[in-house]
């Protein structure tokens, strides 16, 4: 099938794009630069241009493609909620332009702050309601869609996508490790985070997109709990600084807005995922990644 992917130039979607390739798919990806046409055509994708903060730009891709997998989103934390909020746009646009047909449509989510009903998350739990502290609205968005008969599904990510090239998370701590000159845990550091190599998260999105029905959820997640204290002690290892833990009071002086981040203990599950789709990670694990994919060279 033909793929419109957005976000196709991205950490988590130019795996997506290379996997869907591999495996017989054609790939139209949505580039907003020359840089990112140029990118996309090297890998072998075909190129719609267009930008997430025109979604009026976005309707075409949807048109011209057999499924649509929606990986964008801005990552820009110091407006968070303006993110959220083109985010959410752009998925009611993409749903518009699939509206009345068959075609399957995945929106990334996370597993973050999911209001679990045990200690570990699972596909079953709730995504949380969008607040002021944590806005952001993909999965609500795509629940509405699929509410109008929208055949759309969620893949929900892990707080680490890991790999070479990640600017996420991780590479977000060991920034602050290296301002502050220590790498910090709150309170013993017994928090956890769930986490998955690029391209395994890649593999689960191939076959939701192959697999899934309307209104599925998945969870892209390998790791089900690395504990926080052992990120940091690995990124402190990395920097060669002390490895501390700090009291929760001082946590938001040390963190300042990535605190609920750091502080967030989030195991979660992917048994169903695993079952429903036939994937198996396989891909390195978190703290291997943090020491030898080249994250304190960026």
């Amino acid at each position: 099938m033909k793929v419109f992917v957005t976000g196709a130039t991205g950490f988590v979607g130019s795996a997506v794009v290379e996997e869907l390739l591999a495996n017989g798919h054609e790939v139209l990806g949505l580039a907003r630069s020359d840089r990112s046409a140029e990118l996309l055509t090297k890998l072998g994708a075909d190129v719609h241009r267009g930008d997430l903060e025109a979604p009026e730009t976005l309707r075409g891709g949807a048109f011209a493609a057999d499924a649509v997998i929606h990986t964008a989103f801005l990552h820009d934390f110091l407006r968070f909620q303006e993110s959220c909020a083109i985010d959410r746009t752009a998925i009611e646009t993409l749903g518009a332009a699939i509206d009345d047909t068959d075609k399957p449509m995945i929106v990334t989510a996370g597993v973050a702050f999911l209001e679990t009903a045990d200690q570990v998350a699972t596909e079953n739990d709730e995504a949380p309601v969008p607040t002021d502290q944590y806005p952001r609205a993909s999965e609500i968005a795509a629940n509405a869609l699929v509410a109008r008969g929208i055949r759309a599904s969620v893949m929900r990510l892990p707080p680490s996508v890991h790999g070479a090239g990640d600017h996420g998370f991780v590479p977000m701590l060991i920034g602050i490790a290296r301002e502050k000159g220590l790498s910090a845990y709150i309170e013993g550091g017994r928090n956890h985070w769930s986490a998955v190599h690029r391209h395994d998260a890649a593999c689960a999105f191939r076959r939701a997109i192959e697999l899934g029905s309307m209104g599925e959820t998945f969870h892209a997640v390998a790791e089900e709990g690395v504990p926080f204290q052992k990120i940091a002690q690995a990124i402190a290892t990395g920097l060669d600084v002390p490895c501390t833990s700090i009291p929760a009071r001082d946590a938001a002086e040390h963190f300042t807005w990535f605190t609920p981040f750091a502080a967030m203990d989030q195991p979660a599950s992917s048994a169903q995922t695993r079952e429903r789709l036939g994937w198996t990670p396989t891909g390195p694990e978190l703290l291997k990644d943090i020491a030898e994919a080249g994250y304190f060279n960026q």
